[in-house]
Parts: C-alpha cells; sequence; structure tokens
C-alpha cells in the first residue's frame, strides 16, 4: 500500500513506487504546450483520489484496473478506453493478479477543443468497452510517444487520435462543417513543402501560408487532400529522394537533401513507398 505522504504528489504518481513491480513515465512534448504523455505499469500500488488540469485520453493494454470516478466503481480490462474529464476526482489500483498497463494523453481543454475543432464539456462515460477501438487508440497513444520529437507528425496523430475519439464520445459538442483549401490557397502550400523539405517542418510553417489557425489548417487540408500533411509531407519526401538517387546521387546526400535524419530514416521509407532500398534502386538503374 502506499505510504501517507505518496498520496499528496502532482497527478498523484509518486516520484518512487514502493513496488519495484510499479513503473510510470510522463513525457512533455516540447513543441505543443497543454499535452503531456504517459505510460504505466501498475501491479501494487494504489493511486489515492486525485485529479488532472487537462482532459486525459487512454486504453489499457492488458490487465484490468479498478477505480473510483463520480461516486461509481469502474473496471476497465484489455481494450478498454479510459476517458477521464479534466479536474475530475479518481482513484486506480490494480484488479487483476498481473495488474495493468495503460497509456495516456492528457489534454488542456483550451487545447483539445482547438485541435479537433469541437466545444467540449465532459465525456459521456469514464471508460469505453470497445477492443477494436482500444486497439487503435493504444497504437497511436505509442505513435505519438515514438513522435514527441517530430513535430508534425506528432500534431498530425494527435488530430487523429482526437478525431477518433471526441466525436463519438463527449457530450454538448458540435462540430464544425470543414470545407477544402482553395487551390490557390493549397497550391502556396504545397510550393512551400517543396521548397522546405530538407528542413523540419511545422504545422505552423504550414498554417502560416494559408493564413489558419494551425489545427483549423490541418482540417481543411485534410478534406482537401484526405491525407494529414505529415503523410503528404512524407510522400514528398520519397519522390524528391527517388529522383535524386536516379542522377546518381550518394544515399546519405540524398536522405539529408529531402529532410532524413540520416540513412537508415530514407531506406526504412523507400521500402515503406516502393518496396525497394536505396541501394538496390540505383543498383537497378545502373549504378
Amino acid at each position: 500500500m502506499p505510504t501517507e505522504a505518496a498520496a499528496f504528489v502532482p497527478n498523484g504518481v509518486p516520484e518512487a513506487f514502493e513496488s519495484p513491480r510499479d513503473r510510470a513515465l510522463y513525457r512533455r512534448v516540447a513543441h505543443r504546450s497543454g499535452v503531456e504523455l504517459y505510460r504505466a505499469q501498475i501491479v501494487d500500488h494504489a493511486f489515492a483520489p486525485h485529479a488532472h488540469d487537462a482532459f486525459g485520453i487512454g486504453a489499457v493494454e492488458w490487465g484490468v484496473e479498478r477505480f473510483r470516478y463520480q461516486g461509481s466503481e469502474h473496471r476497465a480490462g484489455p481494450g478498454s478506453v479510459l476517458l477521464m474529464d479534466e479536474d475530475e476526482l479518481h482513484t486506480g489500483r490494480a484488479d487483476s493478479a498481473q495488474g495493468w498497463r495503460y497509456r495516456m494523453v492528457y489534454v488542456q481543454g483550451s487545447v483539445l477543443e482547438e485541435i479537433s475543432g469541437m466545444p467540449l464539456s465532459r465525456f459521456v462515460q469514464p471508460t469505453v468497452d470497445d477492443p477494436a477501438q482500444g486497439a487503435r487508440v493504444t497504437a497511436l497513444l505509442d505513435a505519438l510517444w515514438q513522435a514527441a520529437d517530430t513535430p508534425l507528425a506528432f500534431d498530425s496523430l494527435l488530430s487523429a487520435l482526437l478525431e477518433a475519439v471526441v466525436a463519438r464520445h463527449a457530450r454538448n459538442h458540435t462540430q464544425e462543417q470543414t470545407t477544402g483549401l482553395s487551390l490557390p490557397v493549397l497550391a502556396r502550400v504545397r510550393d512551400y513543402i517543396e521548397a522546405n523539405l530538407d528542413q523540419t517542418l511545422r504545422l505552423e510553417d504550414l498554417a502560416r501560408e494559408a493564413h489558419l489557425s494551425p489545427f483549423h489548417f490541418l482540417r481543411r487540408f485534410k478534406a482537401s487532400t484526405r491525407h494529414t500533411p505529415q503523410v503528404f509531407v512524407q510522400a514528398r519526401r520519397g519522390a524528391r529522394a527517388k529522383a535524386l538517387l536516379a542522377q546518381g546521387l550518394p544515399v546519405a546526400e540524398v536522405a539529408s537533401t529531402v529532410g532524413l535524419v540520416d540513412q537508415p530514416h530514407l531506406t526504412r521509407l523507400l521500402l515503406r513507398q516502393f518496396g525497394i532500398t536505396p541501394g538496390q534502386y540505383q543498383r537497378q538503374l545502373g549504378f
């Protein structure tokens, strides 16, 4: 059981658990204030009543959690989606011998509304037994953790997560009618991307070209292209890289020219997009 002191820590998570079987990690996102990532595996610890100054969206990967929320007891098993309102007191403890593993993202209310384009009051219920959606939420949260240092990829994933969850499980919201970008604006954004493929592109950079706020731009870009800006940028990087490889340029130089960290990143990109490595492609062209 936790010590008395452990009950009075920020977010209800002590700096160090008493049991070596318990562990938890927080991660802030440098480019996106108001967003915090969290992942944990808990067996022995019992979280005292605590609250977050943000909305929480998460999923249980395996095991079972029991928690008290809004005066009632709830259980969340494998594949369950977790939905926590901001400033709502809740507890948490394992309800299975192996404990439970879960992931969360905490998004401040103003940020959540900006990203989703939906005025949000509360979630309908704190847990949803939907293994298919739980698996999708888990995958998106894991991808967010991996992309925390890649701004455009992170923002695209976060938008996808909120799009999948908020409209389905929040009450008292109306989603804005999203129209696409005009052809001249879309052309201007595409030209900016082409001219800056070697740079770290951010959502704010692209939105500035369209004279829109970042996540309003993201929604309208998706309405125009059916893809996120990140998917579009990676597609352009793959196409540019293939054209440069066809000119016989060294693979490492091509990777740098299209804004990828190193040669292995280029290899993975071309395998996903074209089913061939840079070296194989150049050898087939006779270089």
